[in-house]
């Protein structure tokens, strides 16, 4: 179980961001703390409600907000994090990461980490076969973060291919894993 583990859980924009909600539901129902931080493109897709409601705690959203973070939120939910996933992981978080972009909450929180990172990718099967995207999962790997591959089946393009996020059960179990064993924060 995760019981005193914190977690955040990036959200970035694509019709995936549903299962993020599951996947935050379930963490949550396995003892650990979860901060949600949702991209602006993911908003489109899913309010901050939902997550708030989730894990009764505030959405983070913005990157500047000193009544609540003082420190910076990058830097704040970053240091008592155990571990981060991104889920879903779209092409553009995914070519944000690889290049080191930092010009939104999630991405500059993704810099300050120096807990595992995951990143479960979601996209049209498309997009996902790209050079472009391939390389940049090569990258985001050589820089340590764990992808959870995208399986095969129906997408909301209405076609059948890769790139469908991998289950929220599935990725909850890589979670436990890389988590097993290791001291919490809190806890060390």
């Amino acid at each position: 179980m995760l019981e005193g583990r914190e977690i955040i859980v990036g959200v970035s924009g694509g019709i995936a961001a549903y299962k993020a909600a599951a996947l935050t539901s379930l963490l949550v129902q396995q003892g650990a703390g979860v901060t949600a931080v949702l991209t602006r493109n993911a908003r489109r897709f899913i309010g901050p409600a939902t997550f708030a409601a989730l894990t009764g705690r505030p959405v983070a959203t913005r990157s500047f907000d000193p009544g609540v973070h003082p420190l910076g939120a990058h830097i704040e939910l970053a240091a008592r994090a155990d571990l981060v996933v991104v889920a879903p992981a779209s092409a553009d978080l995914l070519a944000k990461v690889a290049g080191g972009a930092a010009d939104d909450l999630l991405t500059t929180l993704l810099l300050c980490a120096e807990c595992p990172v995951v990143m479960a990718p979601a996209m049209n099967s498309a997009m996902w076969a790209k050079p472009s995207v391939q390389r940049n999962v090569r990258q985001v790997t050589a820089d340590g973060v764990q992808i959870i591959q995208p399986g095969t089946g129906w997408l909301s393009c209405r076609q059948q291919g890769a790139g469908r996020m991998a289950e929220p059960e599935a990725i909850a179990g890589v979670i436990r894993g890389l988590l097993a064993g290791v001291p919490g924060k809190r806890s060390s």
